[in-house]
């Protein structure tokens, strides 16, 4: 499988979150399985922004504080063994939340289980409506 390529993307507008930390269940191990752990968000929501850029009106785009709530919920009230199905689950709940063409989801776990110097693991996937 290959990395999503700037040719895949979707053309034009998109709201940019970067950094949403939460803390989630999510992970195979029984230590992971006990206890919440710090995960981090990046999410690109592509939308058409022409009628929010020309009336300066919330009405007219999507509401990234809506967004993070989203995200925030989920991490709160679900549980999940692999980063994948957590980022895919988040995909499917913002591509729900308005009128969004398209999500590509990053989520980082920032403490990952492995003995090696490893700042961070994570996925990214893409997902249309």
């Amino acid at each position: 499988m290959s990395d999503v390529s700037m040719r895949d993307l979707p053309p034009g507008d998109r709201i940019e979150l970067r950094g949403l930390r939460v803390r989630a269940v999510c992970g195979v191990l029984p230590e992971e399985r006990e206890r919440s752990q710090p995960f981090e968000f990046d999410i690109d929501v592509y939308t058409d922004l022409a009628d929010a850029a020309a009336s300066d009106d919330l009405a007219d785009t999507v509401d990234y504080g809506t967004l993070c709530a989203l995200v925030a919920g989920i991490a709160d009230n679900e549980r999940f063994e692999l980063l994948e199905r957590f980022a895919g689950r988040v995909a499917e709940a913002l591509l729900a939340a308005g009128p969004v063409d398209a999500v590509t989801v990053v989520v980082r776990k920032l403490r990952p289980p492995v003995p090696e110097d490893l700042d961070t693991s994570g996925v990214r996937i893409h997902r249309t409506r």
